[in-house]
Formats: C-alpha cells, structure tokens, sequence
C-alpha cells in the first residue's frame, strides 16, 4: 500500500482555469512535457469521494430508497442449502436483496453436514458480513480456502485486515497466482449427503462485498448443478497447483481458454447467418478494448450478423461504420447504479447461448487474469436475464449512443419512455406478483 504513493505519472489532470505559470512550475518539477498526458478539467477530480458524501439531511436531494427485493421462489426462511439443490436461482443486485449471498455462507458455516468452503474475493467490505461467515465456519471446524486479492485497487486495506484476521482463525489464505490477478467471482462448498460429496456454489459478475452491492448492478447464480460446481473446484485447484492447467467443459475461463472460446461462438455466429439461420450477438460489459475481439466482432458485422452492445465504459470499437461494422450498434447507460454486469448472449440459430462473466473484452481480462464465464442452463434464468439485457437496451432517457464521432448523444426516440433501471425494478416487482 505505501508503494501505491510512489511511481510513475500515467496522466496530469489539473483545473482548467490554473495560472499558467504555477502550472509551468509544477509540470517543471515533475519532469513532465506538454506531449504527456496533460487533462484539464474541474477543479475537483477525486469524484470516488462522491460513493460516500453525506446526506446533510437533505432527503429531497436523493433517490427515492427502492427496498431491494425478495428473489422469487428462494425463501431466506428454510435450507438455502435445500433449494438450491432442487433448482437454480439467478440473485440481480441491487434490485434483490444482497443478504442471499450472506445467508448462504452463514448455513454452510453452521451445517454440520459441510466439509469445506472455498471461495475467491476480490473486494470485502470495511463492514464484511462474508468474511465473518468464514472465519466462523473455520472455528466451526470446516476447511476454509479463501483465495484473497490483495491489490484489488482501493480496497486493499479491508482485504488485508480480513486477510490477517481469517488467517489467524485458521482459514487457508491463497495471495492469487503469480503473474496473474485474481478477478473471478466464485465459491463452492462440500457437503457430504449419505456417502457422497454433492457441490454448492455461487458465481457472480461482481464483488461479494455488502457496500458495492447497494449501488453496483451485477448478477449472482446459485447452483447445484454437479458440473458446474466440480468445473469450479478446478479453479481452486489451479489456484494451488498453477503449474497444470485444468480442461473446462463448461466454464470460460481465462487466461487459458475465455479468449479463444468467444472467436469460436463469434464464428458460430458468422456460420449461422450464412446458413439463413437465427444469428446475433449481445454483450454488455463494462468495457471493450481488446483489439482482436474487436477484429472478431468487425468480421461478423461485414458478414451482416446483428450486434447489440452495452458498453458502460471504454469502447474501442468504432460502430456503424460502411463495409466494417454497419450491423452493430453501441450504446452507454449510466444513471442511479453503476452499471456492473457482464453478459454474453449468443442467437445460436434459436437456441441462445447465454453466459454470465467476471471479465471484460479487454486484453488484462482475457489474457493476464483469472476469470470465469459461466453458461446458464436453467431456460426460466437464460430467458430472465435476455429479458433484462433487452430493458436495458430498450432505454431512452439515460442511454448515449456511442457513434465514429464521440458525441455520446442522448438516445432519443418515439417510444414509450423507459428508463432501464427503473424499469428492472419494476420488472422484479410484478415477479413477486405471480
């Protein structure tokens, strides 16, 4: 942490109205030159000191509070354990309640029937509900294996006290894999069921931190289904024993395998449509830079596949261009949530492929971390989160779209007004109904 004060300037950003020469001195003083990145803008720039600014009592000037919701069928009253066991259950925060996640770990902690718990995080919370989970499961003899990433950018100093905690309480810390970061979102437990070890797990497009999930969208799946979970062992075991490389059936896992699975359903993509089949890509992610992705995804439009994408952040790709990517469209929605999941959606000629990520397109994600995609089966889940991506597409008060000219415009259109974040809220809502 003491080293993240000291090292190379990437970007000198300074407020626009500055006298020239205290900016002359300072750049003077930094050994920096005017072909460095040099950004001026406001005069206040740390706006992550926004996520905690106090209320001052004035309630008029914040969102009305939505109560996160109840996910369908999963009652917090019986056996997670036993429910997820009959079915898969799909949690989106923070329109759903967060608490799932904690309960979860809180019956494996207390079930006399697990064996062991392992689970990777990223970002803990300064209050962490999850790491207590564990460290209680560990003093209640279960065998904990925490795969902990301590340079997970400002939220070292949580992870490292948990991390010291937990480790005095006998939980097996894992400090990621060298050379890599450890970014996927997973956790698996054993439970020993007559004679036979069955699998639990979790796999989230997000942190498994109780602050981030009150403002930070992200999808959280709930499976017992025994070829996932073992598929998520692997992980661990990679985790352990990095030198092998594990082989997946199911997962997209990077670095080894997400990169050159995403060509293979791009080019299943390109067949179909030269077949007359149903064929198209949607994506929303947080960010999109991996040139050979991008190289990918120009290649289908040329061959006239339909591409939708939902791009929060950094996009690369140059949309609606002649003879290079006519057939996709680019759009960015930021708004009252940070816009935090990632979803694949592959056509596949009428049967869609659908999968839920920790990674972005971009090269760090694909090739220099640990990730993991993970295909949804259950049809009522895969048909959910469609459904979801199609709201969020369908949104015309806070979307820009993103064009050749930069001009991140407000997409304005005749439609029905509809402001995707609100209207998942509502779509959850009138879930509970049924």
């Amino acid at each position: 942490m003491k080293e993240r004060s000291v090292g190379h300037p990437v970007r000198f950003v300074y407020d626009k109205d500055i006298d020239k020469r205290t900016l002359d001195y300072l750049l003077e003083k930094m050994n920096l030159v005017h072909t460095d990145s040099l950004i001026p803008g406001g005069r206040y720039h740390n706006r992550r000191d926004y996520m905690q600014f106090p209320s001052l009592g004035r309630e008029d000037f914040l969102y009305k509070k939505q109560p996160p919701l109840k996910v369908p069928g999963l009652s917090m009253q019986g056996s997670i354990l036993q429910q997820i066991a009959q079915k898969d259950y799909l949690l989106y925060t923070p329109y759903q309640s967060f608490s799932y996640v904690v309960r979860f770990l809180r019956e494996a902690a207390l079930d006399p029937k697990v064996r062991a718990i392992r689970i990777s995080i990223y970002r803990l919370a300064e209050i962490s509900h999850v790491a207590s989970s564990l460290i209680n499961a560990a003093k209640n003899g279960k065998a904990v294996t925490v795969e902990i990433e301590l340079q997970a950018r400002f939220d070292e100093e949580a992870n490292i006290r948990y991390a010291e905690q937990m480790q005095q309480e006998g939980v097996k810390l894992i400090f990621g894999v060298k050379g890599l970061k450890v970014h996927c979102k997973a956790c698996v437990i054993d439970r020993l069921e007559g004679d036979k070890i069955q699998h639990y797990s979790f796999l989230s497009t997000g942190n498994f931190n109780e602050s981030t999930a009150q403002v930070y969208t992200d999808y959280t799946l709930f499976t017992a289904n025994q070829k996932i979970c073992k598929e998520v062992n692997k992980v661990f075991q990679f985790f352990e024993v990095n030198y092998r490389v594990k082989k997946y059936k199911h997962l997209l896992v990077s670095p080894h395998y997400t990169r050159n699975a995403i060509r293979k359903l791009i080019d299943n993509e390109i067949d179909n449509h030269k077949k007359g089949l149903p064929s198209g890509i949607r994506l929303k992610m947080n960010s999109l830079s991996d040139h050979k992705i991008i190289s990918e995804l120009y290649k289908a439009s040329r061959e006239g596949v339909p591409i939708q994408l939902i791009i929060r952040g950094i996009c690369c790709l140059v949309p609606g261009v002649p003879n290079m990517s006519e057939t996709i469209e680019v759009i960015s929605v930021v708004d009252k949530f940070l816009e935090h999941t990632r979803l694949f959606i592959f056509e596949n000629a009428g049967r869609p492929k659908v999968y839920i990520s920790s990674a972005d397109f971009m090269t760090r994600n694909l090739d220099f971390r640990v990730e993991i995609s993970c295909p949804i089966y259950d049809k009522d889940i895969r048909q959910e989160l469609i459904d979801t991506f199609e709201i969020c597409w369908s949104d015309n008060v806070k979307a820009r779209v993103v064009d050749e000219n930069q001009s991140n415009k407000y997409r304005h259109n005749n439609e029905l007004k509809v402001r995707s974040q609100f209207a998942t809220y509502t779509y959850y809502t009138k879930k509970l109904e049924y």
